[in-house]
């Protein structure tokens, strides 16, 4: 394994490389905000979630205000130019939505957010032809190893059987369920129940 570390003397709003690792012919890159995501990486997320056709909703307008947000994180991986897989996140601001939408309310102590409290795990995705190969835990490696937060968290359908059994392993476990509601709904009843899952970044 090959892995370098870079520290880009570039403009604060511009994104920069933090780290490269190279294993078994898959690159891993893991780069902060500040870019729009690219279009390998739009057709990706059409594919892994059956958005339809990349570039024409919601998702793309989402994911480019997610991008520039402070604390981005975005890590790829891909096999000589082809991305077969990212993970994306960000810290959670005191004003989040996060848990807004749960089913049944937490403690206030849980739900808090303060600077430096939690790294939200947006998305990790892999190309399912790219599967049972180790490159999501790298990814999920990549984008937690070093966060300055105390926690993390993430969301993931309760019938995601293999991701479920993949995050009880890496050491998450659930808290609590959430309605996936689209932007600016305020009541949708059969929204899609997902699972709240955290893990702790410090010992």
């Amino acid at each position: 394994m090959d892995r370098q570390h870079h520290a880009d003397e570039s403009a604060p709003s511009a994104p920069r490389t933090l780290a490269v690792v190279t294993t078994a012919g898959i690159t891993f890159v893991l780069r902060d905000g500040g870019t729009a995501p690219g279009a390998d990486l739009l057709a990706l997320r059409a594919e892994a979630c059956d958005d339809g056709p990349p570039g024409g909703d919601g998702a793309e307008r989402q994911l480019r205000v997610r991008h520039r947000q402070p604390g981005f994180a975005l890590a790829e991986a891909r096999h000589g130019g082809y991305l077969v897989g990212y993970a994306s996140g960000l810290p959670l601001r005191p004003s989040t939505s996060w848990w807004k939408d749960l089913t049944t309310p937490l403690p206030a102590d849980v739900t808090a957010e303060y600077p430096g409290r939690t790294f939200a795990v947006a998305e990790l995705l892999v190309r399912a032809s790219w599967r049972r190969q180790g490159i999501g835990r790298a990814l999920h490696d990549m984008i937690l190893d070093g966060r300055p937060e105390e926690r993390a968290t993430l969301t993931v359908a309760p019938g995601e059987a293999a991701a479920q059994a993949a995050f009880r392993k890496w050491g998450w476990r659930r808290i609590a369920r959430t309605r996936a509601l689209a932007a600016g709904d305020r009541d949708a009843p059969g929204a899609p129940v997902l699972d709240v899952l955290i893990t702790d970044l410090r010992p």
